[in-house]
């Protein structure tokens, strides 16, 4: 069975970091095209960051340029999102999803499958 799991999220103050995993059962992330979104309250949901099969990576957000950073370890069969500097903005429930095609997409419907995410509070 196919699956992704996010964790890592959390409470953090502004300034602070955190590093989300995304975690697949039932197939490897090696060469996959994996992305990092995020939906805020009562918002739409935004790509972050995605990792395409060839390493690749590529920024949809434009406020978090400079601040997170997507990477892959093929030996835990994860991709992270590490996250610095946060702000109160960066609040967000944070999922990933992986794409059949080996290029990245700024769109959730062109993901084949999605985790259920991870909430990410930052707030003093």
């Amino acid at each position: 069975q196919l699956q992704l799991v996010e964790s890592g999220g959390g409470l953090v103050h502004p300034g602070g970091s955190l590093r989300l995993s995304c975690v697949a059962s039932g197939f490897t992330m090696a060469y996959r095209t994996i992305a990092w979104f995020r939906q805020a309250p009562g918002k739409g949901r935004e790509g972050v960051l995605c990792i395409d099969g060839s390493g690749g990576t590529a920024n949809y957000a434009d406020s978090v340029k400079g601040r997170f950073t997507i990477y892959r370890l093929n030996t835990a069969n994860a991709v992270y999102l590490q996250m610095s500097n946060l702000r109160p903005e960066d609040t967000a429930v944070y999922s990933c999803a992986v794409r059949h095609n080996v290029e990245c997409h700024p769109s959730w419907d062109e993901y084949n499958y999605w985790g259920q995410g991870t909430q990410v509070t930052v707030s003093s």
